[in-house]
Formats: C-alpha cells, sequence, structure tokens
C-alpha cells in the first residue's frame, strides 16, 4: 500500500529549538518500524490517532512513511495537507542518552504532524492525496534549510526517485566519510612533522595553524571518541596549567565538552587515576567489614590515593519530576460535569412550570345546552440566587525564595483551580456533603445537587439489591423499567462508581458467561451516551448511580462572577496571599431531567401505596401496611379512623404517602395526590 505521504520526522546533526542535535545513529534501530501518527503530540485523547507511521532511517535522519486511518480527524488532517495549511513534522521519543546536548540514542513512540515542527530539518514530502475517482496527485514542496550547514534536499514524485535519492546520499556520505579519514591521516600527520620540526611549539600553535576544515574535522573526531565513552588523553598538552581549567555547564546542567585550544592559557594533563583488580578487591574487602558501607570504603580508598569528587559516584537523589506529585481524588468526572452542563450570562436561573397531568387538566366533551368547565392546572416557578464560591491559599516569602526546584506560585495555582472545580462539579452533582450549619457550606438553594432535586425535576428510583436473593442486575432492571419517568434532554449520562463499574462488568447469564465484554455494551443496553465513574460517589454508600443529560442542568454567572485569580502581598507578615473564587447559580430546569438510583436496606420490604379515594366532597383514607399518609400542607397524619376529610368546594387538599420505618417504595412517583372540591 501506498503512503498517504512521506518525508523527514527528524534530521540529524541540525540543532532543534530545544537545543538539543540529533546524532545520526540515534534512532537507527527502529528502521522499518510501526509507529502511531498523532495530531499535536494529543496522547490523551485515542481520537488524536490519525493512524501510523513507517520509520526508515537514513544517514541523514528518520524519514517516515505516514497511513491515514477512516476517521475524521484524519480526514481532515489530509485536507490541510492538500492544501499545504501544515507541512511539518515532529518526533516524540523517549528513553534518550544524551551528552552535552547531543542526543545519541532513544525510542521513537510516535510521529505527530504538527503547525511548527522543533527540529529545523523536519518538512513533509511527497504528499499524496487520493481523490473520488482513485486518481492521485503528488504535491511537490520545497524547503529552504538555513541551519548554517551545507545540506542538498531532493525532491521526488515517485518511489523510484525516493530509491535513487536513497543511493546518491549513501554514496555522498560514504565518500564524505572515506574523504575525511584520508584528511584526517594527513593531519596526523603534519602534527607529527610540526612537533619533529619545532619542539617549542605549543598545541595552542598547531591548532591555530589548522585551517577551518581541518579544525572541524579535529573537533568531530574528539566528539564521537567522548560519546562513545573513551577518554581523550591530553598528555602533550603541557603548556596548560590547572588553574586555567573552568568546569562549565549547559542550561541543562549537562557537562560541557571544552575545546582547548579556544583558551589563551597552557595546559597540563592531570595524572590519570584507576582503579586496578586489586584495589577493587580491596575495597570490597574493606566494605564487608562490620559497620562499613560501600560508600565509606571508597571514600577511604579516595582519601588515601588523592582521588577528588568522589560525591561523582554517589550523587545526590533528584526528583523525577518537576513538581510535587498530588496525591487526591480521581478527577477525571470533572471536567466532563463542567464541560457538559449549559453556561448562562445571568446568575439568577428562573424557571416556570405547569403540571398538565391532573384530571382537571384534561379537554372535555360537550353536552349541548351543558355549562362548559374551564380547565384547571397549575403554574409554579423557582428562582435560582447565585453564591460564592472560593479558594484561598497564603505563602511565605521566605519559602517561596528558598524553592529553587519548581515555580511553587505556578503550582499552588493550578492546585487551587483544580479544587475549585472539583468543589463546583460535587455541588452540582450530589451537594458538598458539608452540614447545613457549616459556614463552609455552598447553598443548595444557589447550587442546587441533580441527586437531591425535587421530585419535579429528578425522579427517586429505590432498589434493594443487598438481600441474599438479589443482584446488581436489579437496578440495572429499574433503570430500564422506571426510563419513561426520564423526560430530558436527548441521551443522558449515567454518573456511578467504579464498584458499581466492575459489577456491571462482572454480571453473568444462566451459563456462567459475561454478559458484557466492554462498558460500551452497558453503556448501549442502559440507553444512556457514556457510564462515568465518579471517585466521591464511594461516600455516598445509597446512591447507585446518577442519570442525567448535562445540557439540561444551567450554570449562570455574570462577567464579573467568572472563575477569577487574586494574589496580594501582606508586608507586616511577609506572606503572599492567592484567592480562587467565582460567584454562580446551577440548577436543573426541564421537568423530569434526571433519576437517581438509590439503594435500600437489605431488609426493607417493598410495598406500592394506594391511592385515597375522593367523592368529591371528602377523601377517605384506607389503612395499608407499611404506608403512612399525610396531609401535604399540615403534615398531619391521615387514616381511616379520620375518614372522610372534608373538602370545601373550590378547596384543593394534597395527601403524600411515605413508606413505614422497614418498608420502601419502588420510585418517588405516584406518592402525591391533590383533590378539589366541586361546586
Amino acid at each position: 500500500m501506498e503512503a498517504d505521504f512521506s518525508g523527514y520526522a527528524t534530521k540529524a546533526g541540525l540543532k532543534c529549538s530545544d537545543g538539543r542535535t540529533i546524532m545520526p545513529d540515534a534512532f537507527k534501530h527502529q528502521d522499518k518500524m510501526q509507529v502511531p501518527l498523532v495530531w499535536q503530540h494529543g496522547h490523551n485523547d485515542p481520537e488524536n490517532v490519525l493512524g501510523h507511521a513507517i520509520l526508515e532511517a537514513r544517514p541523514d535522519g528518520v524519514y517516515a512513511y505516514g497511513f491515514f486511518n477512516g476517521t475524521e480527524k484524519a480526514k481532515s488532517s489530509r485536507e490541510l495537507l492538500e492544501h499545504k495549511d501544515i507541512n511539518m513534522m515532529s518526533i516524540w521519543a523517549n528513553d534518550l542518552i544524551e551528552r552535552a546536548g547531543r542526543v545519541l540514542h532513544g525510542a521513537i513512540r510516535e510521529v505527530s504532524l504538527v503547525l511548527s515542527g522543533a527540529n529545523p530539518g523536519a518538512i513533509i514530502e511527497n504528499v499524496t492525496i487520493r481523490h473520488a475517482n482513485d486518481d492521485e496527485t503528488v504535491l511537490e514542496d520545497e524547503a529552504i534549510i538555513k541551519t548554517g550547514l551545507e545540506i542538498e534536499l531532493g525532491h521526488s514524485s515517485t518511489n523510484d526517485d525516493t530509491e535513487d535519492t536513497e543511493d546518491k546520499t549513501e554514496e555522498k556520505t560514504e565518500d564524505k566519510e572515506k574523504k575525511t579519514e584520508e584528511k584526517t591521516d594527513e593531519d596526523d600527520k603534519e602534527l607529527e612533522l610540526q612537533h619533529a620540526e619545532d619542539d617549542e611549539k605549543t598545541v595552542k600553535d598547531v591548532y591555530d595553524s589548522m585551517s577551518d576544515e581541518q579544525k572541524q574535522v579535529l573537533h568531530y573526531l574528539v566528539g564521537v571518541a567522548s560519546d562513545n565513552g573513551d577518554s581523550v588523553k591530553q598528555d602533550n598538552l603541557d603548556d596548560k596549567t590547572d588553574d586555567d581549567k573552568t568546569d562549565e555547564t549547559d542550561s541543562k546542567g549537562n557537562e560541557m565538552k571544552h575545546n582547548v585550544f579556544e583558551t589563551g592559557g597552557e595546559t597540563a594533563a592531570k595524572a590519570e587515576v584507576t582503579l586496578s583488580h586489586d584495589d577493587m578487591t580491596a575495597i570490597f574487602a574493606d566494605a564487608a567489614k562490620p559497620g562499613n558501607t560501600l560508600k565509606e570504603a571508597v571514600e577511604s580508598y579516595a582519601l588515601s590515593h588523592g582521588i577528588e569528587d568522589i560525591d561523582l559516584l554517589f550523587p545526590d537523589h533528584k526528583n523525577l519530576s518537576n513538581t510535587p506529585e498530588l496525591w487526591g481524588r480521581r478527577v477525571e468526572w470533572v471536567s466532563t460535569l463542567l464541560a457538559g452542563v449549559r453556561k448562562s450570562p445571568f446568575s439568577r436561573i428562573k424557571t416556570m412550570s405547569a403540571d398538565l397531568t391532573v384530571a382537571e387538566a384534561r379537554a372535555k366533551g360537550y353536552i349541548k345546552g351543558s355549562l362548559k368547565k374551564e380547565e384547571f392546572f397549575r403554574v409554579s416557578k423557582r428562582v435560582t440566587q447565585p453564591t460564592t464560591i472560593y479558594k484561598k491559599q497564603k505563602l511565605d516569602r521566605d519559602d517561596m525564595v528558598d524553592i529553587t526546584d519548581f515555580d511553587v506560585v505556578a503550582w499552588l495555582k493550578a492546585e487551587m483551580r483544580l479544587m475549585l472545580d472539583e468543589e463546583l462539579a460535587r455541588a452540582i452533582l450530589v451537594g458538598d456533603g458539608r452540614a447545613v450549619d457549616d459556614e463552609d457550606k455552598i447553598n443548595e438553594d444557589s447550587i442546587r445537587p441533580i441527586a437531591s432535586d425535587h421530585e419535579v425535576y429528578t425522579t427517586t428510583i429505590n432498589v434493594n439489591i443487598d438481600d441474599a436473593s438479589s443482584s446488581i442486575s436489579e437496578a440495572l432492571d429499574a433503570m430500564v423499567l422506571n426510563r419513561k419517568e426520564l423526560r430530558g434532554s436527548g441521551l443522558p449520562t449515567l454518573f456511578t462508581t467504579e464498584t458499581y463499574i466492575a459489577k456491571f462488568l462482572l454480571l453473568k447469564d444462566g451459563m456462567q458467561r459475561k454478559m458484557y465484554k466492554s462498558l460500551d455494551e452497558v453503556a448501549s443496553d442502559m440507553r444512556v451516551a457514556s457510564i462515568v465513574p465518579v471517585e466521591i460517589l464511594e461516600e455516598y454508600t445509597d446512591i447507585v448511580a446518577i442519570l442525567v443529560n448535562l445540557n439540561d442542568y444551567v450554570v449562570g454567572a455574570t462577567a464579573g462572577g467568572q472563575v477569577s485569580m487574586f494574589d496580594d502581598f501582606d508586608i507586616d507578615y511577609n506572606q503572599y496571599k492567592y484567592l480562587i473564587e467565582t460567584r454562580c447559580s446551577g440548577a436543573l430546569t426541564k421537568l423530569k431531567s434526571a433519576m437517581v438510583v438509590r439503594k435500600v436496606a437489605g431488609t426493607a420490604v417493598l410495598v406500592a401505596p394506594a391511592a385515597p379515594a375522593f367523592d368529591g366532597d371528602g377523601i377517605t383514607i384506607t389503612n395499608q401496611t407499611g404506608v403512612v399518609y399525610r396531609n401535604a400542607a399540615t403534615d398531619a397524619v391521615m387514616n381511616n379512623a379520620g375518614s372522610p376529610y372534608a373538602v370545601a368546594d373550590g378547596e384543593t387538599v394534597g395527601v403524600k404517602a411515605e413508606p413505614a420505618s422497614g418498608y420502601y417504595f419502588a420510585s418517588s412517583e405516584n406518592d402525591e395526590w391533590e383533590f378539589t372540591g366541586e361546586a
């Protein structure tokens, strides 16, 4: 199969914008290897995988042949290439072995299409576009690379041309290496002759007498010898003193290799100190003595033999990351929830509803000569006011000055935003969990929790899955059977815990075969868009799942109430103080748009409440085991002994049923009634 495009993923010998230089054989071992093709190194989303790339190790770099898959992003990327909107590739690699800013070895993990490549030699060539009529168009680009090195670029439109270019490149490389070896031999002979003719010449004098080309060859040979781990001996550098030597490191802390000829002073080689087999035997014997350690034994040997910098054998501990690792709850669900809710530029949310399910709201038949009755239904409204949610931190300036390993302020601000988002998402889903009288509690009349919202908006389904004869399948069945009560927009999202997700996936049929191969199959059966694990739900032992289309939940904030960060300096206490806050409101705005599945005690008994009887003038209650009837307005108990309860003409009386201790209702539906007296 012919590649969709090809080009250099990276070039050897060219300095990248991050300061690294990739050596010719750094990725030679990955020739013919297949790696993922990704958009902009987006590793956190599988949709960013555009296809795969086949690597080809060449003398002057790594060439890549790209093959797109059939995803929408891959098709979009193909269009970008066709219109020349992008023309660069970049690589992501790890297991790097780096010395003095030169990458000697590594492993390419993926090749990415990028808007701007880090390596100045990374440019896409030979873009092949396939049209609907099966015709193919090869797009050729030219690259002008200004790197200070002489580079020959060749473009090809066919596979044969590519092979010719590769052969020519290999021949040129071999000729160059051969000439370099011959030139090196000539330079060595010239140096020997110069020393023989004039013993008083210093190495610096010899170096200064070289041509620029000879100096480049010498620099290359010294670098290769150093990269291969060989020690470059400077026995002839008798004319430089120890005082003239300096230790320098680059911006990354790597030791920099020096050109010993570029300083004006004289150089004297230190006497090399090596460890023989007998020395090592003596060190190990000393370390084996009671109370001794290997470090102490080596240090003892070093002191007695004049070895300096022994600490290089036992370096200080190094952090694996630049910032402290945060230990906390998994918060992947937070971004899902906050991205899914609907945002409003108004902080006060008002909703109005009319109940058309009562019998009085129905249309009626007409008999000639009779009175036409008015339709009756009740309109209700709900207003949600905003509240402020904040997080505050402080840092002593002394600590800020002393912490040099990482940017503690940036890290602290990121932590504050993370925790603010989690708290807001938690308040939206289930509430913040604090007691009502806690001064830090988020007002639930301002951020209305989905799980405990009024039954007009959230339907509660109760299941008993803890008795001996029950299983988690009853919860799944209850969600399917009561789906008629969910009237939200489109498909809902199901929020639950990892514990229940595991139970869903472990369900087995009568033949002890797993019912679901993946979580997607569970979601399909439940008719939900996705199933999202929420770690904080582990704290709510009675909640099995929450189903809601987040588009039906509105978060409102005015222009001044958006998330804002403030900082100040307290000169009296020498402290920096930081505050992040938002002022917003949140509520469900669509009736019956959410469903919460709750677990009852394993000993609880299911009972279905019967509706009271009404004859137009009075309400009659029939006593029922496990059911308590109350007046909805006064909360007074209503029973058969007090029946019938009179209802005046035009008066409306509400009756609600609640389960007695040890009993439960299947759902919050059909447990409340209203009766209006007839004239």
